[in-house]
C-alpha cells in the first residue's frame, strides 16, 4: 500500500471532509502549496489520480474514494493503538473519548469531569458535543468510546439509564395555561425529537398554533429571555435549575404524567476493560451529578 503516516492519513481524510483545500489546509494549521505538493507525490507514487480538480471544489476519484477509507481505517486503528497503550497502563491513566449531547454538556459535564478530575489526576479527556444522533454516529464509527444521549434512542450495546429529565414552561409572570396560545412565545434551535415531544404536548393540549415571536439558536439565550420578561417557553428543567425566580410548569400527559426524556449512557463492553473508562463509568452510574432535577413546579397540564 501507499508509503503514508500519520500526517497523510489526516490530509487525505480532511480534505475529503472540507471538499476544499484551502479549508482543509487551515484546519491542519498548514498552507494550501504544502498539501498540494504532498497530493502530487501520492499520486505519482500509485500511478494514478486521487482527486479532479475543477471550478466549484475537488472530486475523488474512486481511487482516491478507496485512500480515505484507507485513511480513516488506519487514523481509528492507530487512536485505538494508543488508547490501549495508554489505558493498559501500570499508572491509573489514560485517555478518555467522550461523546456529549449539547445540553448536557453545557450544564452538567463541567462539575462531571471537575470531580473525576479531583480523584484522577492522571485520565485524560478528548470530548466531542453534538445532537444526540450526532454522538450515536460517533458511537457508531468508534470516533469516540463513551456517549452521553438524550431522549429515546436506539443502540445494540451497553446502555445504562443516568437519569429522567422533565420539560417544562418557564416565564417571568405567573402562567396562565388556558390563555397560553395568545402569549408571545419564545423558541430555541433544538433536537428533532426534543421539538417532536414538545409539539406533541401542545397539540394535545391546544387546537391553534403558539404565538411565535422570537426565535433563538441556543437555549442559554433562550432563558435569559424569558427572565427579562419577553415571553415564555418550553425547555429541558435541566436549563432552569439555576433561576429560581422564573415561573414553571410541569408539562404532563392526560394522565396526568411528566413528559420527560430519559439520558443514557453508552458504550461498548470491549472499551469497558480500559480501567479509566471503567472508572469514569462507575462514577457516572453513581454520581449525584449525574443530572437529577427539582421536578416541583406550581401548576401543571
Amino acid at each position: 500500500m501507499l508509503a503514508m503516516d500519520e500526517k497523510d492519513w489526516l490530509i487525505i481524510t480532511t480534505i475529503y471532509e472540507e471538499k476544499n483545500i484551502t479549508k482543509a489546509a487551515n484546519k491542519l494549521f498548514t498552507s494550501q502549496p504544502a498539501i498540494t505538493y504532498r497530493l502530487n507525490q501520492l499520486e505519482e507514487e500509485v500511478g494514478v489520480r486521487l482527486i479532479w480538480r475543477h471550478k466549484k471544489g475537488i472530486k475523488f476519484t474512486p481511487q482516491g474514494e478507496y485512500v480515505v477509507q484507507y485513511a480513516k481505517e488506519m487514523l481509528m486503528k492507530l487512536q485505538q493503538t494508543k488508547d490501549y497503550l495508554l489505558n493498559t497502563n501500570d499508572e491509573f491513566a489514560g485517555m478518555i473519548r467522550l461523546g456529549v449531547s449539547s445540553n448536557y454538556a453545557r450544564f452538567i459535564l463541567p462539575d462531571v469531569l471537575k470531580e473525576f478530575s479531583e480523584k484522577y489526576s492522571n485520565v485524560q479527556f478528548k470530548v466531542f458535543t453534538g445532537w444526540s444522533y450526532e454522538v450515536l454516529k460517533e458511537m457508531e464509527q468508534d470516533n469516540i468510546v463513551l456517549g452521553i444521549v438524550r431522549g429515546d434512542i436506539y443502540w445494540q450495546s451497553n446502555k445504562v439509564l443516568l437519569n429522567r429529565e422533565n420539560l417544562c414552561i418557564i416565564s417571568k409572570d405567573p402562567i396562565d395555561l388556558p390563555n397560553l396560545p395568545k402569549e408571545p412565545r419564545i423558541v430555541f434551535n433544538t433536537d428533532p425529537k426534543l421539538q417532536q415531544m414538545m409539539d406533541s404536548w401542545w397539540y394535545s393540549n391546544y387546537s391553534q398554533p403558539p404565538s411565535i415571536n422570537m426565535e433563538i439558536d441556543n437555549i442559554e439565550t433562550c432563558t435569559k429571555l424569558v427572565s427579562r420578561g419577553l415571553g415564555y417557553a418550553i425547555v429541558p428543567e435541566l436549563a432552569v435549575t439555576d433561576m429560581p425566580e422564573l415561573h414553571k410548569v410541569i408539562l404532563r400527559d392526560q394522565n396526568g404524567q411528566p413528559f420527560d426524556r430519559p439520558t443514557w449512557l453508552i458504550y461498548k463492553e470491549t472499551d469497558a476493560l480500559y480501567p479509566a473508562v471503567q472508572h469514569f463509568i462507575d462514577f457516572l452510574t453513581g454520581s449525584s451529578a449525574a443530572g437529577e432535577t427539582d421536578s416541583t413546579d406550581e401548576a401543571s397540564t
